[in-house]
């Protein structure tokens, strides 16, 4: 695909970022686009390579050497076309996604993978910027409407799919807004929340009506929707945080990261705080306590509020600077990445356990660490002291929250605390209940709860009308 020699003639080349002096002071994306020539150059690399491995990586089935192909040729609409059919939101994946399919590309075996993620970016934007992407409208309507409870990307997914099948979809939101976590968790130096408006405006046009404010199993009775509704779509988070329950945890400035970053989205985009204490990292010594992406994100959010200092730490050890090939492609491997946040200023620390809180007036002032070893406790005499005047636990999630919709439907769940649903009907054990996303699956990527709401709407519609259209 491609050029057929161009992985032979043309270095990898991928987007740069803004001087990280200059991007800590605004909330804006910083990332500089490769450019329509530069963008058709990267996809000539995509090698003929027998067995695309990059579909391996991919959750949604993008038809990545197709696309690579088209754009390389100049053919930007049919390369939309083809990014469509299996991605709605291909904007938000060419952003925030970490790209599988790159560590599952070939060329990743000598480290220089073809730009897939920002070659995807590319081609959607030019789809925006073009107006190519409009409502895609049926006009023949089933007769059946169908909730969807909540609107992060495994929702915005189902609703949009259902309404192309031509049902009457209703999304309910416990927020002011649509977007789930991409909206209230996703910092907008990474995705700017114009992106999600727009599609938002697209659902609408498409029929999807949206309800604000509507916290269902809380102001809004899951039972009376499933009464009113032909199908009810349960596309919530995994929104309780893993917490850390060692001395002291009851001081004042101590955090989970989705109470602290929401609250910095709200005030980018305006949206009212409602009565909360507010939480802020200026002029403050802020210790982040987990390794992964929310992690990142609260120390990008931390240095643009203007803390004095940032500090990271892992229980886990240090991964490798570089996987092991051989043992690990074309999987996703365990290795030394470094954010852009991370490169914004953190100090990072790994192999450590946190002991306890100190405190003074009932605020935190410092935290009490250790070295770990192979099984996660404390070494004896390795003890050491942070100061902190900020904490923010970013240590995952651990399901979805139980009390009020799920704990209301007395719907079964697996042994990890999810709705269990299986993936191939999604259906879970209520009856026209279903399931998908982070709710089903547990925490993960974006791009996951896409590929399930396009599954779960799929088998909705199969439910509803005996037959469907739907891809997988």
């Amino acid at each position: 695909m491609g050029k057929i020699t161009g992985f032979l003639e043309i270095d990898r080349r991928d987007r740069k970022y803004e001087p990280a002096a200059d991007r800590v002071r605004h909330y804006h994306e910083f990332v500089i686009p490769l450019g329509d020539a530069g963008t058709r150059e990267q996809a000539a690399r995509c090698m003929d390579c027998g067995i695309p491995y990059c579909h391996n990586g991919c959750p949604v089935n993008n038809q990545i050497p197709d696309w690579n192909d088209l754009v390389y040729r100049g053919e930007w609409l049919k390369a939309l076309r083809n990014l469509h059919s299996t991605n709605n939101f291909p904007e938000f994946t060419g952003r925030i996604c970490p790209a599988p399919c790159e560590a599952s590309c070939t060329l990743n075996i000598p480290d220089t993978p073809v730009t897939i993620k920002t070659i995807e970016c590319a081609i959607v934007d030019k789809g925006w910027e073009e107006g190519w992407i409009t409502p895609q409208v049926n006009r023949v309507k089933t007769g059946k409407s169908v909730a969807v409870i909540g609107s992060g990307p495994a929702g915005l997914a189902c609703a949009q799919q259902l309404a192309r099948a031509g049902h009457d979809v209703h999304v309910y939101e416990k927020n002011a807004k649509a977007g789930g976590l991409m909206r209230y968790g996703i910092p907008d130096f990474k995705l700017e929340k114009r992106l999600i408006e727009r599609r938002v405006a697209q659902l609408q046009a498409e029929g999807v009506t949206f309800h604000y404010n509507a916290h269902v199993g809380i102001e809004i009775s899951i039972d009376e929707l499933v009464a009113k509704y032909a199908a009810v779509a349960l596309s919530g988070g995994a929104e309780k945080p893993r917490d850390l329950p060692i001395p002291g945890r009851e001081l004042g400035g101590i955090h989970f990261a989705m109470e602290f970053l929401p609250q910095q989205n709200r005030r980018v985009s305006e949206e009212p705080l409602a009565n909360v204490t507010p939480i802020l990292a200026g002029g403050k010594h802020v210790v982040v306590i987990g390794g992964g992406d929310t992690g990142s994100d609260c120390i990008g959010t931390s240095n643009r509020q203007g803390a004095l200092s940032v500090t990271q730490i892992e229980i886990m050890p240090a991964p490798p600077e570089k996987e092991n090939k051989g043992l690990t492609w074309p999987n996703w491997p365990m290795k030394m990445r470094t954010s852009s946040s991370q490169e914004e200023g953190v100090t990072r620390d790994f192999a450590v356990a946190t002991i306890r809180f100190e405190g003074e007036n009932g605020v935190v002032k410092a935290l009490h660490c250790a070295r770990a070893d192979e099984k996660f406790q404390p070494i004896p005499g390795t003890e050491f002291v942070l100061k902190a005047d900020l904490v923010l636990l970013a240590m995952g999630f651990v399901g979805p929250v139980r009390d009020g919709m799920i704990k209301e439907l007395g719907v079964e769940l697996d042994k990890r605390g999810n709705v269990l649903a299986d993936m191939l009907q999604y259906k879970t054990s209520k009856e026209k209940v279903f399931s998908c996303g982070d709710m089903r699956r547990g925490q993960s990527l974006v791009v996951w709860a896409i590929r399930e709401g396009r599954q779960c709407a799929r088998a909705i519609d199969l439910s509803l009308m005996g037959a469907t259209d739907l891809p997988r």
